[in-house]
């Protein structure tokens, strides 16, 4: 597995040299875009917009767009927005995990340590485990600055990246209304399924069974057949009442 940076976690002012691994792989069907006429692949090009002509890539600069014309950007200008968190993922503050709403993680990476940081990798390992804490921190990569949870997996430290404040919409723009009356006897029963449903957390029984069926086609279809795969039929509502439709969802988790 090839590292994606390299640097070090700021812990106090004990610096731990580390490595950063991906954490996550796709579990999608890598499928390619083909002409259907000889089956040959789709390769995508950098078109100039005015001219139609292809760009070489190392003449592809970036830009923003501002008061009617584009600010172009060099290397230099990234470097100098975090001049001194390209290298350090610098822990700010910790707190407890379940204060951090799922709504802000986005992907994760193993943080492996190098030779020298063996003791002081082991020793904040072992005390966010203890505390039960996590911690906050910023860090650089390709040029962006990204907001960090640092916390425990077995034996490995993980940084998951989590997204900031102002990158998630307000909910004023959802213009939801729910002034809705419900009846006292309809929270309870609907309070009295979720814990009929309540379990420990097990991953592993969750499946990408999307990507499984497709992958069994693909095969059949190779060998020149056809698989019948299973469609879920919806189930139909035993009433247009939700007190009821409740109650008949708590007898047929009985039965089950």
């Amino acid at each position: 597995m090839k590292s994606i940076w390299k640097g070090a976690i700021g812990f106090g002012l004990v610096n731990i040299p580390v490595k950063l691994y991906s954490a996550i792989q796709d579990s999608h069907l890598d499928l390619d875009m083909l002409d259907s006429k000889d089956h040959s692949k789709i390769k995508y090009q950098r078109i100039n917009e005015t001219s139609r002509k292809e760009v070489p890539y190392e003449r592809i600069v970036k830009g923003y767009y501002l008061k009617d014309r584009y600010i172009v950007l060099e290397d230099e200008d990234f470097e100098d927005a975090a001049p001194k968190k390209t290298k350090i993922i610098e822990l700010e503050s910790f707190v407890d995990i379940v204060q951090i709403n799922p709504i802000y993680y986005e992907t994760s990476y193993y943080a492996m340590p190098e030779p020298q940081g063996k003791k002081a990798y082991a020793l904040l390992l072992k005390a966010l485990a203890k505390t039960k804490k996590v911690g906050l921190a910023r860090f650089v990569l390709r040029n962006n600055e990204h907001l960090c949870v640092i916390h425990p997996l077995n034996n490995v430290i993980v940084i998951t990246r989590i997204r900031f404040q102002e990158e998630i919409r307000n909910l004023k723009e959802l213009d939801l209304d729910l002034d809705i009356e419900l009846k006292t006897k309809e929270l309870q029963v609907g309070i009295a399924l979720i814990k009929q449903y309540s379990n420990d957390f097990d991953i592993t029984s969750f499946k990408d069974e999307y990507s499984r069926e497709l992958l069994k086609i693909i095969k059949a279809k190779a060998k020149g057949k056809k698989v019948v795969v299973k469609k879920m039929q919806p189930q139909k509502s035993v009433s247009d009442d939700l007190y009821e439709q409740l109650i008949h969802s708590l007898k047929t988790k009985k039965g089950a």
